[in-house]
């Protein structure tokens, strides 16, 4: 019974969870802190990880955004076109300190 809950289990755990398994070295420290981190919240070192880098990645993803948008805007802004050209010959500053 006991084997036949397991192989349920495994079968219906894999079918909705899509992932690969990768192999990375990290600092002896760092594993440590990684194992004391998932002894402490009661979490697998697995989900530590999966979200650690997700979490940066989504911050670095934002950030690049980020960056491109003032790029872009810096770019827009120095760019000046007839509308303001015309606009600032007409623009009477006589008075104005």
């Amino acid at each position: 019974m006991a084997q036949t809950f397991l192989s349920v289990l495994h079968l219906c755990y894999t079918a909705t969870v899509r992932s690969t398994t990768s192999s990375f070295r990290i600092p002896e420290d760092l594993r440590v802190r990684l194992a004391q981190t998932a002894r402490r919240l009661k979490k697998p070192k697995n989900r530590i990880i999966v979200e650690a880098l997700d979490e940066y990645l989504r911050k670095t993803g934002r950030e690049a955004l980020v960056a491109e948008a003032r790029r872009q805007s810096l770019l827009a802004s120095a760019q000046s076109n007839e509308e303001d050209a015309f606009c600032e010959e007409m623009l009477d500053t006589r008075g104005w300190r």
